[in-house]
């Protein structure tokens, strides 16, 4: 075997399946939509999480619709991408979305973040899951 046929072979090696919100047959790992159980408790009582594994981590928000656009431009700093799911009165359900290894700190950070965004917008944050590829059989 040559040097070109054993790099190859690390290069192949190196290969993995990149994880993004669309990835299909994703599966909710953990969700956190009372304010008063901490993240931490969250990712901690949820067998189906895998700890050192990329999740699509998704904010759900209320957003007035006038606001989207400012919305998605403050949030894709920060490689989020704003998905709109639908009216609920006068407000949009919105998904911010974007793919990370999840820690109880980094979920709490983001929490808080998003609902002083949605707050600064005239609108809410409920709360946030993850989803990760459920695991083979």
């Amino acid at each position: 075997m040559g040097l070109l046929d054993r790099l190859r072979d690390l290069v192949k090696k190196g290969e993995t399946a990149v994880l993004t919100p669309d990835t299909p047959e994703l599966k909710i790992v953990a969700e956190a939509f009372d304010p008063v159980v901490a993240d931490s408790a969250v990712l901690a009582g949820s067998p189906a999480w895998v700890s050192t594994a990329p999740a699509v981590l998704r904010h759900h928000l209320l957003l007035p619709p006038g606001r989207l656009a400012e919305a998605a431009s403050v949030l894709a700093q920060d490689g989020y991408e704003l998905r709109e799911e639908s009216p609920d009165g006068g407000l949009t359900r919105v998904l911010a979305v974007r793919v990370q290894v999840l820690d109880a700190l980094h979920c709490a950070q983001e929490r808080s973040r998003m609902a002083g965004l949605a707050q600064r917008l005239g609108g809410d944050a409920l709360g946030w899951d993850a989803l990760q590829p459920e695991a083979p059989a």
